[in-house]
């Protein structure tokens, strides 16, 4: 498997930036409430997060650790891929936050606790995608 791209990361949080924006506007204009992540999503995200890095660490102790031992392949394969679907859903979903947050900032009122809720799943995310290219 090859390393995580970074125009894949560019291209996929780009998408998920005009995806977010274009979904708050949409709503807006059908009338809908627009989105507004929770702070359990966030702290959901920094979990997933934690756990990725985690999973990596025996693999990354095995192979450059001061003593080498044999790494299972089938548990390098699936936390390679795992690590590569964090890395591609926290681009998503930085770039959905971060398309959110524009267009919070651009309506001529906001509440202060949807920017702080929008603030947390963008940090989070970002989160995710570093877990996702360091694992």
């Amino acid at each position: 498997m090859t390393r995580t791209k970074a125009s894949l990361v560019i291209v996929l949080t780009v998408i998920g930036a005009i995806g977010g924006f274009l979904v708050q506007l949409a709503l807006g204009a059908f009338g809908f409430q627009k989105l507004l992540p929770e702070f359990t999503l966030a702290i959901t995200l920094v979990l997933i997060a934690i756990v990725v890095v985690a999973l990596a660490v025996p693999i990354r102790r095995a192979t450059r650790g001061p003593v080498r031992r044999r790494v299972d392949p089938f548990y390098a394969t699936r936390v390679v891929v795992l690590a590569k679907a964090c890395a591609a859903a926290g681009a998503l979903l930085s770039g959905a936050a971060a398309g959110l947050l524009v267009e919070l900032l651009v309506r001529p009122v906001s509440a202060s606790e949807a920017l702080w809720r929008m603030l947390a799943m963008l940090v989070a995310s970002v989160l995710v995608l570093i877990a996702g290219l360091i694992a």
